[in-house]
């Protein structure tokens, strides 16, 4: 059924913003099918020439910090200022059926009707780290389709959500008071890859505290160099709108940091890089597959056991048989 679509009929819908278009690329990227993976490279390679040019922000914190409270209201502060946004809410997997959750669409629906922003809820489907295998494909169709900022809300899972900084420009890491985060965003590792921190939920007893520990963990990694970037704290209430035309104008800042510093086409020579070798991984995976079908891997697995051979020789005669069998 995918292979019979007009791909680049729907790439140019969709760069005209027709949501139905997008909808249609968003759910060709996300099938797990043999035929969705050869739609896939069809999409991908039209997609291509058009992307770029979005503003990649990802949210991510521990659960119970409002992520997508101050997501959806982020939204509403960038499209006040008349900016297309996209929205990928990475969510659990469903135990039965392996689809998302969709709970952040239902907390988004003030902006369903919104032509303006696209909303896509992604099923992790078991994928550590926060996000989902075809999230960067998704983040490509909503960056052609024309969004100038596109916000990547992952899980909340705790450490792996580090995996949210290959694919934004800009990290987000929300925390809010009273849950012991400052500490447990140093031993996380999250303290090292924000590029600017929210504590939310600041009407609560203990954010001013939460925001001098924050402050202070900072200067404690800082630098010298007059031309890094200084990481802020913006305080918010999301759930009243407070604080947000801050968050945005960091956001700002950050981007035009980045342009000027050229850590902007640094970090995305980074994401080109890993989504290559990733792709090259998983197609390497889908090969040995192949050939574990075959008397190759049980024969290698039966020659380690008896001795007959390492692991490391079993697994370049395994890579050569790949390569055979594929070339």
């Amino acid at each position: 059924m995918a292979r019979r679509l007009d791909v680049p009929d729907l790439v140019e819908r969709a760069r005209r913003g027709e949501q139905l278009a997008v909808g249609r690329l968003l759910s060709l990227v996300e099938s797990d099918t043999p035929a969705g993976r050869e739609a896939l490279r069809e999409v991908a390679a039209a997609l291509a020439p058009h992307t770029g040019h979005a503003h990649v922000v990802g949210l991510t914190g521990p659960p119970g910090v409002g992520k997508s409270t101050t997501t959806s209201a982020l939204v509403g502060a960038l499209r006040a200022q008349g900016r297309r946004v996209g929205v990928l809410a990475v969510d659990p997997s469903s135990p039965f059926s392996g689809g998302a959750l969709l709970g952040d669409r239902v907390r988004m629906g003030e902006h369903a009707t919104d032509d303006g922003v696209f909303i896509r809820s992604m099923a992790t489907r078991g994928h550590l780290g926060g996000l989902s295998w075809s999230t960067p494909q998704a983040l490509r169709v909503l960056d052609a389709a024309g969004c100038d900022v596109v916000l990547i809300e992952t899980v909340g899972v705790g450490q792996s959500e580090v995996e949210v900084v290959a694919l934004a420009d800009t990290t987000v890491v929300l925390l809010a008071p009273g849950m012991g985060d400052g500490v447990q965003a140093a031993k996380a590792g999250i303290l090292e890859v924000a590029d600017v921190f929210v504590v939310n939920k600041a009407d609560r007893d203990g954010a001013p505290q939460t925001v001098r520990d924050l402050r202070h963990m900072i200067s404690l990694g800082g630098t010298s160099d007059d031309g890094a970037w200084k990481r802020p704290v913006v305080s918010t209430v999301a759930s009243r709108q407070e604080g947000l035309d801050d968050l945005v104008a960091a956001l700002d800042t950050h981007r035009d940091w980045l342009d000027a510093s050229g850590e902007r086409e640094r970090r995305r020579l980074a994401r080109a890089a890993g989504e290559i070798e990733a792709i090259t991984l998983d197609e390497l995976r889908t090969r040995i597959g192949d050939v574990r079908g075959g008397s190759g891997l049980p024969d290698l697995a039966r020659r380690v056991v008896a001795g007959e051979i390492d692991p490391y020789r079993a697994a370049e005669v395994l890579a050569g048989g790949v390569g055979s069998a594929t070339g």
